[in-house]
């Protein structure tokens, strides 16, 4: 399948995000002739186990991720990061937890905006929201190149397409930049051919870098 690199936004220091730059984000993307073609939507929850017995705590998992991805509507996939665990489920797996009632949903956040065509690319801007919520809480974009599923033959056409968005981007003043920090896949057992858990892992380390950031921005308050 199609690789992609999911990025962040990273406030300057002293700023925070909001819709504003998600309007010039996505005036940048159609400046570089990125066709809009419809609406894309993302979910990350976050469970935490139910545990009738203290004595279990050691023998769940503290909390784990599950994300829904647009691409595979009928998946669902599971990430215990601190173990380095990703699986791929059927979608049904969410009724079932709910009936076990093993794990219960802490925060639901929404990934959600446009999807772009531009040639051998799709790019897909979006904003990340909790559930039924409009606070925003983050900037997220995907890069996707369409012809190639080997991660180091697409490195470099993805580095020059990062090249061109840059320059781009420069021709405005904006408070931040997109940051792309790849996670390393190897450590959850995934190799060189890029799949749908490959998009959840770093659907994962994005949530993790989001966190990380509103924190910052809560201590220097």
């Amino acid at each position: 399948m199609p690789l992609k690199w999911v990025l962040h936004w990273q406030p300057n220091a002293g700023t925070t995000v909001n819709s504003q730059i998600i309007n010039e984000v996505t005036q940048v993307v159609e400046s570089i002739n990125g066709i809009k073609e419809g609406r894309w939507k993302a979910t990350i929850t976050f469970y935490k186990p139910l545990l009738r017995e203290q004595a279990l705590v050691g023998e769940f998992p503290r909390d784990f991720l599950g994300i829904a991805l647009p691409e595979q509507p009928n998946k669902y996939y599971l990430i215990i990061r601190s173990s380095h665990i990703v699986l791929e489920a059927d979608s049904t797996i969410t009724m079932i937890m709910e009936k076990l009632q093993s794990y219960k949903q802490r925060v639901s956040l929404n990934f959600e905006g446009f999807h772009y065509q531009l040639g051998d690319f799709q790019l897909r801007v979006g904003k990340v929201l909790p559930n039924h919520s409009e606070n925003l809480r983050g900037i997220v974009m995907e890069v996707e190149y369409l012809p190639i599923s080997s991660m180091e033959k697409a490195r470099q056409m993805m580095e020059e397409f990062m090249d061109i968005w840059k320059q781009a981007v420069s021709k405005r003043t904006l408070p931040g930049h997109f940051v792309h920090m790849e996670p390393n896949f190897g450590e959850f057992g995934l190799g060189d051919q890029y799949s749908s858990q490959h998009t959840a892992v770093q659907y994962a380390a994005v949530m993790h870098q989001l966190i990380a950031t509103v924190q910052a921005v809560s201590g220097r308050n």
